[in-house]
């Protein structure tokens, strides 16, 4: 719940708190037959409603009888027969059955406000923040000043794919691919669509050495489904103390690494292994001691 939303719902509950026994003293003090000073319940009622829903505010109108229904008992200047009125009965449906309505209506304007809030901040195609967001998202880390990285990330290959096997594939690699980023961050770590086949990471990570680790983690997650994505990174505040300078640093190093791709010929790519391959070079290094072998990966985040 949003800061201000909550501030808001602890203030109608504090009023209403305030409200209940204010006006069972009126009640008390001022309550003569016809004056019908019994219906400012329902304002509390309201007010219980709007915080919490249909069921509190359907316990707020009960209470507002048991108050109203006291108040009678209590007031000299009320026979106690008024109790046993069907005025009582009256009152304690219209209590109920308006906390609950307003509640409902209540209830149902938060869901359509959370469901909005998500479509405007959230992309459609993977659900992962939009550029929106993620922008609003990266200018709060700024403002916090501590160390953080910034990672773009560019799918490989994905007009071939487009054009070859259509675009519904298309958006079935992109939602593999967010799935993947998604389960290779940190608690806390933000990742985003920003462009058709970009996406881009915050990731609390501090210096070069663990953002660069991140890169090659996710460049190995990728591999393991098929995927290939180059990555560029920066780091605040080394790389700069700025969106645009760190957007700078990290798309230099994209590009740079997408270039190197670009020159390599087929016979100087080697393959990624596969999970039975690299396990079984595990048990090679582990039977060798000391000596491990390392699989050349030609798909490495760019230094």
């Amino acid at each position: 719940m949003p800061a201000a939303a909550s501030h808001h719902r602890a203030f109608l509950l504090a009023t209403s708190a305030a409200l209940y026994p204010l006006i069972f003293a009126t009640f008390l003090l001022l309550e003569k037959p016809g004056l019908g000073l019994g219906h400012f319940y329902y304002v509390p009622i309201a007010m219980v409603a709007l915080a919490s829903g249909p069921f509190w505010g359907a316990g707020a109108g009960i209470a507002a009888t048991g108050f109203y229904t006291l108040g009678i008992l209590i007031n000299p200047h009320l026979p106690p027969s008024e109790v046993l009125t069907a005025s009582t009965s009256i009152r304690l449906v219209t209590y109920t059955s308006m906390g609950a309505l307003v509640g409902w209506f209540a209830y149902n304007h938060r869901v359509l406000v959370h469901r909005l809030r998500v479509a405007a901040e959230r992309d459609f195609l993977t659900g992962l923040l939009n550029t929106r967001a993620f922008d609003a998202a990266l200018t709060q880390r700024l403002e916090q000043g501590r160390p953080f990285g910034l990672v773009l990330a560019d799918m490989d290959n994905m007009k071939e794919v487009n054009d070859n096997e259509g675009h519904a594939v298309g958006n079935d690699v992109l939602r593999l691919a967010g799935e993947i980023l998604s389960r290779g961050l940190e608690h806390g770590d933000q990742v985003a669509r920003v462009g058709g086949d970009e996406f881009a990471v915050i990731t609390a990570l501090p210096g070069t050495e663990p953002v660069r680790a991140l890169c090659g983690r996710l460049t190995a997650a990728l591999a393991e489904e098929g995927l290939s994505m180059s990555f560029g990174w920066a780091v605040h505040p080394r790389d700069g103390e700025s969106a645009l300078l760190l957007f700078r640093a990290a798309d230099e190093r994209l590009y740079a690494q997408k270039l190197i791709r670009s020159r390599l010929t087929a016979a100087e790519v080697v393959a990624m292994p596969t999970r039975a391959e690299r396990l079984a070079m595990r048990s090679q290094a582990g039977s060798r001691g000391t000596h491990r072998p390392r699989a050349r990966i030609a798909l490495r985040s760019s230094e």
